[in-house]
């Protein structure tokens, strides 16, 4: 009789061939297992990079138009300010001009305009005799 603890060489190619199957497959089961994972890690990588994505686009969209509105609000108050300032030369173009149509000799350069009213009244005086004079 032979013992138990020996094998006959039938039975220890079997156990050999099941435990080699079964590395076989353990290794396979960690290869897919390793292939899920470093498939997961890169779809999720890709997720968040799209949502940084669009959070940095949400996030841009939100400035430009801040800035568009600060740069529409100064252009406006800058357009204002260029309207004073015309008006303002405009009034000071006037008043050069009406100076210098007054400018002459024959008037009082502190007081042109009372001189000139003077004048006018003179020179309707003058007219109001002559048409009584034609009457």
């Amino acid at each position: 009789m032979q013992p138990l603890a020996e094998t006959t060489p039938v039975q220890s190619r079997r156990t050999a061939a099941r435990n080699g199957s079964s590395v076989k497959w353990f290794l396979l089961f960690w290869v897919v297992m390793i292939g899920i994972g470093v498939y997961a890690v890169y779809s999720y990588t890709n997720h968040l990079k799209q949502q940084v994505l669009s959070q940095l686009s949400a996030q841009s969209q939100q400035q430009l138009t801040v800035l568009k509105t600060d740069y529409e609000a100064r252009i406006a108050a800058l357009s204002d300010e260029v309207k004073e300032l015309q008006s303002t030369v405009q009034t000071f173009n006037e008043l050069l001009t009406f100076t210098k149509d007054n400018a002459s000799a024959k008037t009082d350069n502190s007081n042109k305009l009372y001189t000139q009213l003077s004048e006018v009244r003179k020179q309707l005086d003058a007219l109001k005799k002559e048409m009584d004079l034609l009457k």
